[in-house]
């Protein structure tokens, strides 16, 4: 049996190996023939490629960091109400290019502990900023989608000089989703307060029927449905909590990017399909290119909100082009 092979059968536990006591526990469980450059191996997966920072406040945030640390950092930040591991396919791309890729489970999501306060847009970037200083990210990109690109905007207009070198935002919320006087364009209260009705008296069916309807384009004539997206999409959402997910939809759909975008001078590549029925494209992407001093817009006719997932083929080369820029 080989290091991998060993690195793969212990992992048995979900929690424990996480922290920096599992390394210790890992390496204690080796059998007594495995060769010393094996319990290092063992040991270095388990206390860098993956675990947790405490932030401010005590909450704990998942993480998942892959690669050389001295290569080009790329952040990626995920969506309502998902977790890193919607990124598998960009994290694995990227780091099979040579990439160190950092993805976090922002907090009240994923395996970060389920908040019940905080679940705001200021609270998740100085989540990040914690994150960025925790793992030394220097001069990192960051990638957000949908609510993971309001919370890269609102990172990004506070990161502290040298922290960040260029961002991108797929498919993502700002400058602001709902409706107002200030933002005709906008969708209803009315479509955010039937999405906290929903998950209230159903978190598990709304989970459900979010990906195999309008997230993926599911529900458009002639998709072809993946049963194993949606019930990934399924996993994801019900991994984390119910009161954070609730916040956040006021957080994602009511807070005003405007001036984040503004303040922004770093480059930054604003992705967006035009068949995305979750943030309509004509109220988002276009709008948020022309707030940005520095901002480039590429749109993707037919391709949906979830497009990362239904379309890395396309979207993946794309972004490395603008990494390599």
């Amino acid at each position: 049996m080989n290091g991998t092979a060993l690195t793969i059968q212990l992992n048995a536990t979900r929690r424990d190996f996480l922290l920096a006591g599992g390394a210790a526990v890992a390496v204690a469980s080796l059998p007594k023939w495995a060769s010393a450059a094996t319990q290092s191996i063992a040991t270095e997966q388990r206390t860098t490629t993956m675990g947790y920072i405490t932030t401010t406040d005590g909450t704990e945030i998942f993480y998942k960091d892959w690669g050389p640390k001295d290569a080009q950092a790329i952040v990626f930040h995920h969506g309502w109400p998902l977790s890193a591991d919607d990124w598998d396919n960009q994290m694995m791309f990227f780091f099979n290019k040579g990439f160190r890729v950092v993805a976090h489970d922002r907090r009240g999501h994923g395996r970060s502990t389920q908040t019940d306060t905080g679940n705001e847009m200021d609270t998740y970037a100085a989540d990040v900023a914690e994150l960025a200083e925790k793992l030394d990210l220097k001069n990192a990109i960051h990638v957000g989608h949908s609510t993971g690109g309001g919370e890269v905007v609102h990172y990004v207009a506070r990161a502290k000089p040298g922290r960040v070198s260029k961002a991108v935002i797929i498919g993502a919320v700002p400058p602001i989703m709902v409706k107002s006087e200030k933002n005709p364009g906008g969708l209803p209260i009315e479509v955010f307060d039937g999405f906290r009705a929903a998950l209230t008296a159903n978190r598990a069916q709304f989970f459900r029927d979010v990906p195999a309807g309008p997230f993926y384009g599911f529900n458009r004539p002639g998709a072809q449905a993946s049963e194993g997206v949606i019930q990934n999409w399924w996993r994801q959402g019900m991994m984390g909590g119910a009161k954070a997910h609730y916040d956040c939809i006021k957080a994602f759909s009511e807070t005003d990017f405007t001036e984040d975008l503004k303040k922004i001078e770093l480059p930054v590549l604003v992705m967006h399909g035009d068949d995305d029925q979750i943030v309509p494209y004509a109220d988002s992407a276009p709008l948020s290119a022309k707030l940005l001093k520095s901002g480039t817009l590429k749109t993707y006719p037919g391709l949906p909100h979830g497009l990362c997932t239904t379309h890395p083929d396309v979207v993946n080369p794309d972004l490395l082009a603008f990494f390599q820029n």
